[in-house]
């Protein structure tokens, strides 16, 4: 029986972990489970930074942005010494179920501690990549996707106003879900992902398409992972078409910042909730996820092997809007 649970983030920030948090230290509560929150991710762990939760330690959180659990990247748990260590600490306060708030490293983790220590966990996917398996939806990824649309929209009037190519670099990691529907919301020209090979010569063949036809705006949305990249497209395409005005804009971490939507509220809300009943449950090692907005479990060690597959049907969408 479930009697003490622990909560951390891991890995980047993304916009509705505090809601995710806050649902876990309440829902905790109300089945009369005690809750410590851990400080610092993994490292928190390791470094004893583990302090006991009260439902008033999460009031007014869920507005925020980030994590007021604060989040690291530790080199130290990635060793048997350093998850031997967190999993004392965790025993020491006499934690019996852990929730982990984070993206695929996160979960990597999260399956070496349970393997080594046998610490039930449920895994909660936070990360605006939305690169995670067994899921639909990953905690900030509507915020930033909403972000990455509202700079892009500002930057396209500028295209406008000046007859100007844009290049926009969007986050993502290796994944291109921020750019495609970033992309595709913003009437975007192009969109380039790390999910398919860049063929800069059709790009070339589109903008001079554009430019017969009297088209002189053109937005580019490329993920940061593309496999060509959005700077050596900027010097290529400048080398093409020296009288074309050619911007690369870099949008960044603001993309990770910000108040979440209603949507990444509501949502970590229901993953957080439901995490927490899966411990009561006896559940371990799985993800809690949302599928076909149905909440779904998957195992940990199954989600870490693979990332979530692109829509084609989304790509080939983009070439015929642009059209």
């Amino acid at each position: 029986m479930i009697q003490k649970i622990a909560v951390l983030t891991s890995g980047g920030d993304a916009p509705g972990m505090n809601a995710a948090i806050r649902a876990v230290v309440r829902t905790a509560i109300f089945h009369g489970i005690e809750v410590m929150g851990v400080r610092y991710g993994y490292q928190g762990l390791i470094d004893d930074d583990i302090v006991p939760m009260e439902s008033r330690d999460v009031a007014n959180i869920i507005q925020m942005g980030g994590t007021m659990l604060k989040t690291a990247r530790s080199k130290d748990f990635m060793t048997e010494e350093g998850r031997s260590k967190a999993a004392a600490n965790l025993k020491k306060h006499g934690v019996d179920g852990l929730v982990v708030i984070g993206g695929d490293g996160s979960f990597r983790g999260a399956c070496a501690l349970y393997a080594e220590h046998q610490i039930p966990i449920i895994g909660i996917p936070g990360t605006i990549d939305k690169d995670i398996s067994g899921t639909d939806y990953t905690i900030g990824f509507d915020t930033a996707v909403n972000t990455a649309i509202e700079a892009i929209d500002k930057i396209r009037d500028t295209a406008a106003a000046h007859d100007r190519l844009f290049i926009i670099e969007v986050m993502g990691r290796d994944a291109g879900y921020i750019a495609l529907n970033s992309g595709i919301a913003t009437g975007a020209e192009s969109v380039l992902v790390p999910e398919r090979i860049t063929n800069v010569e059709r790009v070339a063949a589109m903008i001079d398409y554009d430019q017969k036809r009297r088209k002189n705006v053109h937005i580019i949305v490329v993920a940061e992972g593309d496999d060509f990249g959005a700077e050596p497209l900027t010097h290529v395409l400048q080398h093409k078409f020296p009288a074309m005005e050619i911007r690369h804009t870099v949008l960044g971490h603001i993309q990770r910042g910000g108040s979440p939507t209603y949507y990444d509220r509501v949502q970590a809300s229901r993953l957080g909730y439901h995490a927490v009943l899966a411990l009561k449950d006896g559940m371990v090692q799985q993800m809690a996820g949302i599928v076909n907005n149905h909440i779904a479990f998957a195992p940990l060690d199954t989600v870490v092997k693979k990332h979530q597959p692109i829509d084609d049907d989304l790509l080939d969408m983009v070439k015929v809007l642009s059209s």
